[in-house]
């Protein structure tokens, strides 16, 4: 076995993880112009992010992608769908960030991993995870040292394997050196017996309190006076509760491209002159496989599951007739039955697979599934041949039972060889998979089955069609190139137009369009009031069967939001601030020496309410919800006094503590060992969030992806 297929089937899972891990702990050509003007320009274009003061372009980017890419198809992930990808994307981009951020920490700090401590993660007495996963039998749990060795050896002479396995030992010294950085800020924080017995404090009494609350929409809004200086005020002071993302309106027009007369006409000719070749075709299913839009299925159909058009056609049983064609969806059919037979329902079937591949050719497979069948005819247990031999782990602890299936559920030669053999058979079927011996343990009762051999073709717009199409969509983009224009002509054409509000730059989906994602890099690129153009500079879209037109409408930068676009959000909370004034002073008016909790209550028209057993780690009050202030200003008030007034979130309050009562203290040594393994646990996740917030990362990847 090859290194390299030693580490596919050691480390496939192991890569998927390693990747993931980052989330936690992006090569084109030369593009510089001739003048500096046009080469800062270009590296404008370019930039893809910023981690502080290092600039990330698109370059540097895409080829850390790329590398992850080639790591993760070197593992025997082949299959790179558009989620694995965005999955990638975002796992370079934290790997970016965190090796940005931390490398400098590093360096500060004076740590490192030497060549001697790595050799030890590696050939060490206790060597690390990663090693101990890759090398250690899975069945019997025994790290197997000799096996890394010669690994090692071989790899020095592949640079294939050696770039794989050079991906293994980077993640091992990054994990090393982030341990000895979240160690180093761990130990540095502790606790104080002080710190300890404050905390004690805070949870060693509880108190019973009553209350009063006028809630703020007791005080009319036209009580409250705001001027322009209030809101300037509030403005300046809290700049960055306003900080907003990136925002885009569009407006849009969809041109659908659909098949016209013409290619209708093409595609019925197609199956009326197929439907005579199909008629007089030797092998009816190499035909279909070579000539229809859709692959032979092969699966046998009862009556109740053939289409209702074919009901009839079906129940003549003639071999010789072709049906069609007819029209399903927009798909134009001729169909053929290609055998008729009794076959059960379901059936009850127990295997062992054979699997092959690089440790085992079909030929070998082949020969070993002859011998187990003659130990099972010879008397052996297939249920511990099955534990013992087969390659499918799910079923082979349940002696290689597959339960009951109906028809159709099995890959097709799995499927007919359990359907057409009789109970008590074993039958062997070749699939993808590798060799099954098959016992046919129970089958349901027989009912007539049809195997349809079906030639469609769909019915798609041609290319004059597409042509077409397209041309009536740039001519309108062309002679609408300004906003008034463009929905005059909507008017007027009496076109639907759609709108989609507050896009985001990763937006992947907009109103009545498949994947926009070319639409939506643009629209970031455009100003306000102006058409969206491509990267040409067109004006036209192809997102999946449509052309579009769009206009953008609005736009919303990143950054802190203008005072006249939190203008309304910020009057709401100067307006909630006025009344609380309002009442507090209408509190304090009420609030006469000698009155008690419920004289104010009745002079003021507001009920008296109850809570207990709230201490200052209280979460909520019965009554009034999530209050934080007033939950302090419970836990720290004398008893029986009156207290307040308290501005809250829903409203103002007044108190009175009626009783207290000590709480059962922790140890205070307990307390301070554990706040310390909290702090701890803590220091290092939020040392780094803190010096990522402080990095002022900005996003930019949106531009190309």
């Amino acid at each position: 076995m090859s290194a390299l297929q030693f580490l596919r089937e050691k480390a496939g899972v192991l890569v998927a993880g390693l990747i993931g891990l980052s989330l936690f702990i992006f090569v084109v050509s030369d593009f510089f112009g001739n003048g500096t003007g046009q080469r800062a320009k270009q590296r404008k274009y370019y930039e893809i992010g910023k981690i502080g003061d290092e600039s990330i372009s698109y370059q540097d980017y895409e080829l850390e992608l790329q590398n992850l890419l080639e790591i993760y198809k070197l593992s025997g992930n082949t299959n790179l769908d558009e989620s694995t990808t965005e999955s990638l994307r975002e796992q370079t981009w934290q790997q970016m960030i965190r090796h940005s951020i931390l490398e400098s920490q590093y360096k500060k700090l004076g740590i490192g991993v030497s060549a001697e401590e790595l050799d030890g993660l590696v050939l060490g007495d206790n060597p690390h995870q990663i090693v101990q996963q890759l090398f250690t039998d899975q069945k019997t749990g025994t790290f197997n040292k000799s096996a890394l060795v010669n690994f090692l050896k071989q790899t020095e002479v592949d640079e294939t394997t050696k770039k794989y396995w050079l991906f293994f030992e980077n993640e091992i010294v990054n994990d090393r050196m982030s341990t000895k950085y979240n160690s180093l800020v761990s130990k540095g924080l502790f606790v104080t017996s002080k710190q300890a017995e404050f905390d004690k404090n805070l949870a060693s009494e509880t108190v019973d309190f009553s209350y009063i609350m006028k809630n703020y929409s007791f005080v009319s809004d036209s009580l409250v006076k705001i001027t322009a200086a209030d809101l300037e005020a509030y403005y300046s002071k809290h700049k960055e509760s306003f900080k907003k993302t990136a925002l885009r309106d569009a407006e849009y027009v969809t041109f659908d491209v659909v098949p016209s007369e013409d290619d209708i006409k093409q595609a019925e000719d197609w199956i009326n002159k197929t439907k005579t070749e199909f008629s007089e075709a030797a092998d009816p299913v190499q035909f279909i496989n070579l000539t229809a839009d859709t692959r032979y299925v092969g699966f046998y159909s009862s009556l109740s599951d053939v289409p209702d058009q074919l009901k009839d056609f079906v129940k003549k049983d003639d071999l010789k007739e072709v049906f069609g064609p007819y029209n399903e969806d927009g798909v134009l059919k001729v169909a053929k039955l290609l055998d008729v037979a009794d076959r059960p329902d379901s059936v009850h079937v127990r295997h062992i697979l054979l699997g092959t591949g690089q440790t085992r050719s079909l030929s070998i497979a082949k020969n070993q599934a002859d011998s187990l069948i003659k130990l099972i005819k010879s008397g052996t247990s297939f249920s511990t041949l099955a534990i013992t031999n087969s390659d499918d782990q799910g079923s082979a602890q349940l002696g290689g039972d597959l339960g009951w299936f109906p028809e159709g559920r099995m890959v097709v030669p799995f499927n007919n060889a359990c359907f057409s053999g009789k109970k008590g058979e074993i039958v062997t079927a070749e699939t993808t998979y590798g060799i099954h011996i098959i016992e046919i343990l129970a089958q349901s009762k027989s009912s007539r089955k049809y195997n349809i051999g079906i030639v469609d073709r769909k019915i798609i717009p041609g290319s004059l069609t597409n042509q077409r199409i397209y041309s009536e969509a740039s001519q309108f983009a062309g002679t609408n190139n300004t906003y008034e224009k463009f929905n005059q002509a909507i008017a007027e054409k009496k076109l639907t137009k759609r709108v989609a509000n507050d896009i985001t730059p990763q937006q992947k989906t907009l109103p009545g369009l498949d994947n926009p994602r070319n639409l939506v890099i643009s629209l970031f690129q455009t100003e306000k009031g102006k058409i969206v153009l491509d990267n040409n500079d067109q004006a036209v879209f192809e997102v999946g069967d449509k052309y579009v037109v769009a206009y953008c409408t609005r736009v919303q930068e990143e950054g802190i939001a203008p005072m006249k676009d939190v203008e309304n959000d910020i009057r709401f909370i100067v307006t909630k601030d006025k009344k609380a004034e309002i009442i507090s002073a209408e509190f304090a008016k009420n609030n006469t020496s000698g009155k008690t909790l419920d004289d104010i209550a009745r002079s003021m028209g507001l009920s008296v309410q109850e809570a207990t057993q709230i201490n200052f780690r209280s979460y909520t009050v019965p009554g009034a919800g999530s209050e934080p202030a007033l939950i302090s200003a419970a836990s720290a008030s004398k008893q029986g006094s009156v207290s307040g007034p308290v501005k809250g979130d829903n409203g103002v309050y007044m108190l009175t503590v009626n009783n207290t009562s000590a709480a059962s203290g922790e140890d205070l040594k307990l307390l301070k060992d554990r706040l310390t393994s909290t702090y701890q646990m803590r220091g290092s996740y939020e040392a780094f969030e803190a010096l990522r917030k402080a990095a002022n990362i900005e996003d930019k990847r949106y531009k190309f992806y």
